[in-house]
């Protein structure tokens, strides 16, 4: 049994990690996140009772608040999800992104830097950071046919992933300067449950039964990777389990498409799943549909190629495009109160009977 470390653990991607790890492993988790906007406890609704889940709300930001968490959890693995993430918010204010990606991922390498060289000998070369990446950090396949590899030079396009591309930079510089055993990871577009309603996914399955647009950029051509959120979550797991220190793993879901396919296809699935309409008149969810100005610097094609984990790690994602988006609509049916939580911003606060700092069940730190 490890304790595991994960930054960012209330929102999307982390959230499905946490929840994998204690549903379906033996291990601890200790989640440590700001609870900025995306962050919400109440994903994490399903797992909070369980004794080998604590939470600790801490901006990765404050230096002694993580060797707080650090020396009293002794963690085997720190998972860093913590990020800010939504490009339209780069775009508007990239400051903030600045300072959560690229200063709070230093004090966090710091921190697990002077804790990691505290360790006894065996912990100490047991231990691993792995940093959670993405593929928008190689910036825009327009015009190819090629892919994402691991060795792709990066080429960022929006503040939100040169951000993200100097934390990788970090992370990598730590390992050849301070020897911190690192492994890094990249991955295209996630969708699944649990998904914060800004993104295009679950912004389109709310509005749409809202009855309201359906906003799609420019003509809606662009060409996106799209993986199923609990099959990321599982090749994280992959990583840690059996990658190699030192290395980066390209982790894809094999189904690219035009996110006007991607809308049209949400539409068709609601038509079957939810045929009655908010809006009188409306005869089809696709009429919702409204073509609106492309955003400055928008790439048009990501592509991964994940080879690499699949032939090294025996890792493969098990929903198809098909599979997962259909998942996806049906758990947005399934639980409105969760997104209209979110909508109406009462999912702020305290939630879970979670204090607004720190929350151990069943303590065994």
């Amino acid at each position: 049994m490890k304790q595991f470390l994960i930054t960012g653990g209330a929102g999307f991607i982390g959230s499905a990690l946490v929840r994998f790890l204690i549903n379906e492993t033996p291990h601890r988790v200790v989640v440590v996140d700001k609870l900025s906007y995306a962050g919400n406890l109440n994903s994490l609704t399903s797992v909070a009772d369980n004794s080998r889940f604590a939470f600790e709300q801490i901006d990765i930001c404050d230096r002694p608040a993580l060797d707080r968490v650090l020396a009293r959890y002794q963690p085997d693995c720190i998972m860093h999800l913590a990020a800010e993430s939504h490009v339209d918010r780069s775009i508007d204010g990239p400051l903030a992104f600045v300072e959560t990606n690229i200063v709070g991922t230093y004090h966090l390498l710091e921190a697990a830097r002077h804790y990691w060289n505290a360790l006894a000998a065996a912990r100490k070369s047991a231990f691993l950071f792995h940093h959670i990446s993405t593929d928008e950090v190689f910036g825009d396949l327009e015009n190819s046919t090629a892919f994402f590899t691991e060795t792709t030079p990066y080429a960022p396009s929006s503040p939100y992933a040169a951000t993200k591309a100097g934390s990788d930079h970090l992370v990598r510089a730590w390992l050849r300067t301070y020897g911190l055993p690192v492994i890094v990871t990249n991955c295209s577009n996630n969708y699944g449950p649990y998904h914060f309603p800004e993104k295009l996914i679950p912004l389109m399955i709310i509005n749409a039964l809202s009855g309201k647009p359906l906003p799609v950029y420019g003509a809606g051509a662009q060409i996106r990777d799209w993986l199923f959120v609990e099959d990321h979550a599982r090749a994280l797991y992959t990583v840690v389990s059996h990658g190699k220190v030192g290395e980066t793993y390209n982790i894809g879901g094999h189904n690219e498409r035009r996110n006007i396919e991607v809308v049209e296809t949400l539409c068709a699935l609601l038509e079957e799943l939810a045929p009655e309409r908010k809006v009188v008149g409306l005869r089809h969810y696709r009429d919702l549909i409204t073509f609106v100005t492309d955003r400055p610097g928008h790439d048009q094609r990501y592509a991964i190629d994940a080879g690499k984990i699949a032939r090294e790690l025996g890792w493969r994602p098990r929903e198809t495009f098909e599979s997962g988006i259909r998942k996806t609509v049906q758990w947005y049916l399934d639980n409105r109160a969760w997104w209209q939580a979110i909508m109406d911003g009462s999912y702020r606060g305290e939630r879970l009977g979670l204090s607004s700092t720190t929350q151990q069940p069943g303590s065994e730190a």
